[in-house]
């Protein structure tokens, strides 16, 4: 028997106790509303979600697809300190983090430089390249978006560098406040979903509902709430979806907002189905969602960095490729940019 499989036995016997007591988000306490019951979160729709024994299952029969083990790679170019107002810009560092420069402010998405995202240092996801962006090199950092609480979205080493160094908002969904403050991160602020916060005069951020998850251990499930952000200011929209399965959302935020100049999509850790498409969509299903949106430009994320599900490591490019020529949508619509790669976004009226 493998190491991992004896790793799995045992994490299943003495995990429950361990991952409860040492890692537990410490939950969210608020007023009972229609996606919270008082002690969880819900999704808009109901679906089949998936629990430990299902992970297990999913572990001890996984087929995945080819990874290298590491890629050397040179950092992109440093981005350029801000944009002015009216413009918008996008630089994609790795995984889900994405540099969004807009009206004059500099804003990262679920921020991971960090070499592993786990809850110890000895197990757990590894990075196969470096960020496509060196720390030192970032611009002034004014606001950090967290869309839910997973370890490779709310990097909590990577948050402390950048509060050191930085001195951003950052903003998160209900419930994540209380386990910053536990981490020595005390200045965040929570949102609902719909809640909007103003970022400056003119700019201005909405948390909106995804499909998905949360959890830091076993025992917690459901303790924060999920979403995503819309940026609002005289660039335009700016969505970024954070993890999300398919669900209403994308068609609800049309509605809400009107045409969205930048959607920030994932297209990756969707295999299998039977276990990832309740909480991920694949290349296809952001495919959907670009057109549900209404978008005009769309970019993906959340791939290429860590092995979380059984693709191959350059299959989701290659799949969104299929179901944009599969949808007759030009591959100038929705980009697969290289890490640490940047490009200004184009204005609504410059695309036919």
């Amino acid at each position: 028997m493998k190491l991992g499989r004896i790793l799995l036995c045992a994490l299943a016997v003495i995990g429950p106790g361990l991952g409860c007591c040492a890692f537990s988000a410490p939950g969210y306490q608020g007023a009972v509303s229609d996606h919270f019951d008082g002690e969880q979160f819900h999704n808009q729709e109901p679906r089949e979600t998936t629990g430990f024994l299902d992970f297990l299952r999913w572990r001890f029969t996984r087929e995945v697809g080819p990874w290298k083990d590491w890629t050397s790679a040179d950092p992109g170019p440093r981005p350029p300190r801000e944009v002015e107002r009216g413009a918008m810009r996008v630089t994609f560092v790795n995984h889900a983090t994405v540099l969004v420069q807009m009206d004059g402010l500099n804003i990262l998405t679920d921020p991971v430089w960090s070499d592993r995202v786990s809850p110890v240092s000895f197990a757990g996801p590894t990075r196969v390249r470096p960020p496509g962006i060196r720390f030192e090199d970032l611009p002034p950092i004014d606001v950090i978006l967290l869309s839910h609480d997973h370890y490779d979205h709310m990097d909590v080493p990577t948050l402390r560098r950048l509060v050191e160094a930085h001195r951003p908002r950052i903003i998160a969904g209900l419930g994540t406040k209380g386990i910053l403050h536990d981490e020595g991160l005390p200045d965040s602020e929570d949102l609902d979903w719909w809640q909007v916060n103003e970022l400056g005069p003119e700019l201005r951020v909405t948390f909106v509902p995804a499909a998905h998850f949360s959890n830091r251990a076993l025992c917690d499930r459901n303790n924060t709430l999920w979403g995503g952000f819309v940026l609002s200011g005289p660039s335009g929209l700016a969505y970024f979806a954070g993890d999300t399965g398919d669900g209403p959302h994308f068609r609800q935020i049309k509605e809400r907002f009107g045409a969205i100049r930048m959607a920030i999509l994932p297209i990756g850790a969707y295999l299998p189905r039977w276990f990832m498409s309740p909480v991920h969509i694949d290349p296809a299903g952001a495919v959907r969602a670009y057109q549900e949106l209404g978008a005009t430009t769309a970019m993906g994320m959340h791939f290429g960095t860590f092995a979380l599900a059984d693709e191959a490591q350059d299959r989701p490019a290659l799949d969104l490729r299929k179901a944009l020529d599969g949808a007759a949508i030009p591959a100038d619509r929705f980009w697969v940019l290289g890490f640490g790669e940047g490009r200004d976004v184009p204005p609504i009226r410059e695309i036919p």
